[in-house]
């Protein structure tokens, strides 16, 4: 069956809470159908990098608690889930900085003594990614046919729980955004520095014969 991409909606700021979810939502149940990819640009297609990773790196971690892979596939996993993990963190980090680049090109600036806020747009718009995920997969087990009453009336009580915290993430995020694009608030990265990729900042990496550091 050849892949006819889903139409999705445009992310017009500050305001792209509900725009980005239905984003996010919407290429969860298209990606369990066909390859994970996309074709945007601009933010929604850094927005739609960073769900693609989480998304590969949630099925990975699915894997890897299997009791039935072998060892040597447990290992192979665990390097996938390293790499999406590293390219998860360098797509929040790339949400941030093209916000950032269109707050300089709109020329809006926070005063010096702004409050930042200790999240960023971008991690924000990572935890909905992974709410979408999770969402798609608790459904999945609410309309499973070998699934007692109790287990699937169990999971409507978590389904009503996400569903709050979606919401409650959609508005925390449009008000942040809000609050950045009126100056009230400067947007500041926290850079990860993750290190255990790094062949010059692991030990177990760079203290091996085959990996001199350079």
């Amino acid at each position: 069956m050849p892949d006819s991409s889903p139409a999705l909606p445009s992310l017009t700021l500050p305001e792209i809470g509900s725009a980005t979810d239905t984003v996010l939502e919407t290429l969860v149940a298209h990606w369990h159908e066909f390859e994970p990819q996309h074709s945007e640009d601009g933010l929604a297609g850094k927005v739609c990098d960073l769900h693609q990773f989480n998304f590969l790196l949630w099925h990975e971690e699915d894997i890897a608690r299997s009791p039935d892979v072998t060892d040597a596939k447990i290992a192979a996993v665990k390097r996938a889930i390293d790499k999406y993990n590293q390219a998860r963190n360098d797509a929040i980090e790339k949400v941030d900085d093209w916000l950032i680049q269109d707050l300089a090109n709109r020329g809006i600036t926070a005063e010096d003594d702004a409050p930042a806020a200790t999240e960023t747009p971008g991690a924000a718009i990572d935890r909905l990614s992974i709410l979408e995920l999770r969402r798609y997969h608790m459904r999945e087990q609410l309309e499973r046919d070998d699934a007692s009453q109790e287990h699937r009336e169990k999971v409507a009580q978590k389904m009503v729980i996400l569903d709050q915290q979606r919401d409650h993430l959609i508005t925390s995020l449009d008000r942040l955004l809000q609050e950045i694009f009126s100056g009230q608030r400067p947007l500041r990265v926290f850079r990860q520095m993750k290190m255990y990729n790094d062949p010059a900042m692991n030990p177990y990496l760079y203290k091996s014969t085959s990996n001199p550091v350079v």
